[in-house]
């Protein structure tokens, strides 16, 4: 089952190119980048992960910008999921693009994780 895309494949990988750029000249110039284009990356990665692990088991968050459902397994309905991951579209976007390891993220408290199923070790990377 394939997700239903809200960012446009050219306009998400453009975005992640500039966050990619931005971080290897630095931290500030990559917070420095406009609101628009961490959005447009963070969200464009999560419809990647929920791509590539499809399911409704794991909810993974990225406030302010974002939050997808991913990998197989029970489907949750109503109140609190009981596999959740939160994080910040900085973090996330390191993840996702390699530049932190999963266990260091989770291990260094950037990356908050609850439940059986909120490991997203085996999907990353994702650019």
């Amino acid at each position: 089952m394939s997700v239903k895309r809200r960012i446009a494949a050219d306009a998400g990988r453009a975005a992640v190119a500039a966050w990619s750029a931005a971080r290897r000249d630095g931290t500030e110039e990559a917070a420095a980048l406009p609101r628009t284009t961490r959005a447009t990356a963070v969200r464009y990665l999560l419809e990647e992960l929920a791509d590539r692990a499809p399911g409704n088991s794991v909810e993974v968050r990225v406030p302010p910008f974002g939050v997808c459902q991913c990998i197989e397994g029970p489907r949750h309905t109503r109140g609190t999921p009981p596999n959740v991951i939160e994080t910040d579209p900085a973090t996330w976007l390191d993840l996702a693009t390699g530049r932190i390891g999963w266990d260091a993220a989770v291990g260094n408290g950037r990356v908050l994780a609850s439940g059986s199923r909120a490991d997203l070790s085996d999907w990353l990377p994702l650019a």
